[in-house]
């Protein structure tokens, strides 16, 4: 009888070292995939299994934002934790082929530029993510974890890649904002630009013909398979579903026989399959190698919907815009053991909440110094979404032109979302009555428009955003 206490004993010291081990960190950042992608958030011409089972395995954020409706600026905020206009990346970064040369000085461009039949001068945008920023790699590298990238990176030229921002390994990042193709060898052969002729850094061809997010998938497999053994943090960033909208042949037969929707690109619903089915074999890899238990998942885009190849219906508008197609995106989180499976939260989140959450889940501090924009939404998940954030307001900037009218900056507080195009007239929403943004409702609510906005500039002065000049020059026809 005194032999099933020491037994028991030792079965409770054996889970509870089980139960010590780290957390590991898988945090996908689909490029351009729109909030209505996906088939659990309501698609009905693309599938996605793999992701709606990790919805169901977790918590489907329906006010999830990207930190800008363009990529780069999204990009560095979620390495950061810090708002595009604080890292000055408040834009796409040129990659060298696109006219993004480094200077010989090596340092960020500066000043403004504008044109006479431009009302507004704008600032420079960067082409990289500074150096002395402080992305999570850096953050968990220390505590033991390990660090690898795969996939698009789009925050800098060579000194600026992964492997020079905390990474341990880097699989396809790189300055480039799309893959010149994606079947291997990833180039186009008679382009002007060596670097395109060459195909994608760091991803050498291997396999000819084998389709781009496949290979994502396999890097990806290979390295989790390489390191169950020990903490580690997995940045997978598909270039998919970015253009050129290129899809496996086979894929695409089987949605030009499906029955269109407002959704009706047939390759566009196939890339979208492929970024499904990536995500599907990591999720098998972590349940073979016996970690899913302690591996969290992120899955989320760094802006809406490009339109023309998807339609991100009932949202207003794409990638790019001030609207909510541009910058509402999907999120789905996993906690195994902590996070109550189905959940679903409309706690408005944004791209600079994942540094500081998954330093949180590890258990580590954040950097000295240096001010963080995001929010741990560790109690949130804890709660299975019912303790709110504890956040007053939402804020971007985009103090460029992209589409008329020019630049703009957002504040969503609440249920209101103000616009403030600088060339233009404010536009005010109420989202939770108006999600498609069809009634402005700033020409009825001045007061309303008058204290978000100066809470706006308030918010932008703080944090040294550059805001659009007058342009002296401008001669208005």
């Amino acid at each position: 009888m005194r032999i099933l206490p020491k037994f028991a004993v030792l079965i409770f010291l054996v889970f509870s070292l089980q139960a010590a081990k780290p957390l590991n960190f898988i945090l996908f950042l689909v490029d351009d995939l729109g909030w209505m992608d996906l088939a659990c958030q309501g698609s009905k011409y693309y599938e996605t299994p793999h992701l709606d089972r990790l919805a169901a395995e977790g918590m489907r954020f329906t006010d999830a934002y990207a930190a800008c409706a363009v990529c780069s600026p999204t990009r560095a905020a979620v390495q950061t934790g810090r708002y595009p206009a604080r890292l000055g990346v408040t834009d796409w970064i040129r990659s060298r082929f696109q006219g993004g040369v480094i200077p010989a000085d090596k340092k960020n461009p500066s000043g403004y530029t504008g044109n006479k039949n431009r009302k507004f001068l704008v600032p420079r945008n960067a082409l990289w993510m500074e150096s002395s920023e402080v992305p999570i790699a850096e953050i968990l590298n220390p505590a033991g974890y390990i660090p690898c990238h795969i996939g698009k990176w789009h925050l800098g030229a060579d000194d600026w890649y992964p492997q020079k921002q905390g990474y341990d390994f880097n699989f396809g990042g790189c300055d480039y904002g799309q893959p010149p193709s994606y079947f291997d060898p990833f180039n186009q052969p008679k382009h002007r630009h060596a670097m395109i002729r060459a195909g994608i850094p760091h991803l050498p061809a291997r396999q000819k013909g084998q389709y781009l997010s496949d290979r994502e998938a396999e890097e990806a497999v290979d390295f989790i398979k390489k390191h169950k053994d020990v903490p580690f943090f997995l940045n997978m960033d598909n270039y998919a579903v970015h253009t050129p909208i290129q899809a496996k042949s086979e894929v695409t037969a089987k949605y030009e026989a499906k029955r269109k929707t407002q959704q009706k690109s047939a390759k566009y619903a196939a890339m979208v399959e492929s970024v499904d089915d990536c995500v599907g074999r990591i999720m098998n890899t972590l349940s073979e190698s016996g970690i899913a238990d302690r591996t969290v998942l992120i899955f989320t885009s760094d802006n809406g919907g490009l339109l023309g190849p998807t339609n991100n219906a009932p949202l207003r508008s794409g990638k790019g815009y001030a609207y909510e197609g541009g910058i509402r995106v999907p999120l789905l989180i996993k906690w195994p053991g902590v996070l109550k499976a189905g959940s679903l939260s409309a706690e408005p989140v944004t791209s600079v909440d994942y540094l500081p959450t998954i330093a949180e889940m590890a258990g580590i501090q954040l950097p000295d110094g240096v001010d963080i924009d995001g929010y741990s939404l560790v109690n949130h998940l804890k709660s299975s979404g019912r303790q709110s954030i504890d956040r007053d307001a939402i804020y971007w900037h985009f103090p460029h032109y992209r589409h008329h009218p020019g630049p703009y900056s957002i504040i969503r507080k609440g249920p209101w979302k103000l616009i403030k195009f600088y060339a233009g007239p404010f536009e005010l929403y109420n989202l939770t009555d108006d999600i498609s943004e069809k009634n402005n409702l700033a020409s009825t609510m001045p007061e309303k428009v008058r204290t978000l906005d100066a809470q706006l500039l308030s918010h932008l002065k703080s944090i040294g955003a550059k805001l659009p000049k007058l342009n002296p020059e401008y001669k208005s026809r």
